[in-house]
């Protein structure tokens, strides 16, 4: 489908760039989200890309940092006894390189009741969440790349108004590229540009 067709997208002004479809458009600005957060979403799915630039957390394990990130999303979600673990494992950011060797990206994956806009837990969604966590140590800084993809759209929440309310319609089924591989391809071909966009060039 035309939607799906993934293209390069410019982010943070064109210091970093990513590959994924054109279905996902940015809605960073109508959501008002912090300068470290761009928000991609196709709203016919109610599906979401996030990228996120945050200060390095040195207390964070390497193996275990996108785990450790997943369980803080739940934690603000207060969908912490929801969360179930489905996958952890490992990507290379091949456009990344790090003193000329790729970064090696920590990921997880987890199913979790969440509400939008802190609707509630009566309005809560079940969300299968994609965490990719790339490690920049060089300039400080932890690349979080989060997909959302609904599993079942409670009725009394937002989503419903434009996604219907029960299971959500399998990608395959809808003729879009699946969540799983949106974001594969989100985080291997993340790409910084600029490095000065963390406030100083990489070692």
């Amino acid at each position: 489908m035309p939607g799906d067709d993934c293209v390069e997208r410019l982010l943070f002004g064109g210091a970093i760039s990513s590959y994924f479809p054109l279905r996902f458009q940015d809605v960073s600005a109508i959501r008002e989200v912090p300068d470290h957060q761009e928000v991609f979403a196709d709203p016919t799915r109610d599906e979401s890309l996030i990228f996120e630039l945050l200060d390095l957390k040195h207390e964070v394990e390497d193996n275990n940092s996108a785990i450790w990130f997943l369980q803080d999303i739940a934690r603000e979600q207060d969908a912490e006894e929801s969360m179930v673990l489905e996958h952890s494992g490992t990507l290379e950011a091949t456009g990344l390189q790090n003193r000329g060797s790729p970064v090696i990206v920590s990921t997880a994956i987890a199913q979790m009741a969440i509400s939008k806009s802190r609707q509630g837990r009566e309005a809560q969604n079940i969300v299968r969440v994609y965490l990719a966590n790339l490690r920049l140590k060089e300039v400080g800084t932890d690349v979080l790349i989060t997909a959302n993809e609904p599993i079942i759209i409670n009725p009394l929440s937002e989503s419903a108004v434009a996604v219907t309310a029960g299971v959500a319609v399998p990608a395959a089924q809808a003729g879009c590229m699946p969540a799983a591989e949106v974001f594969k391809l989100a985080v291997t071909s993340f790409k910084v540009h600029d490095w000065n966009l963390f406030g100083g060039a990489a070692s």
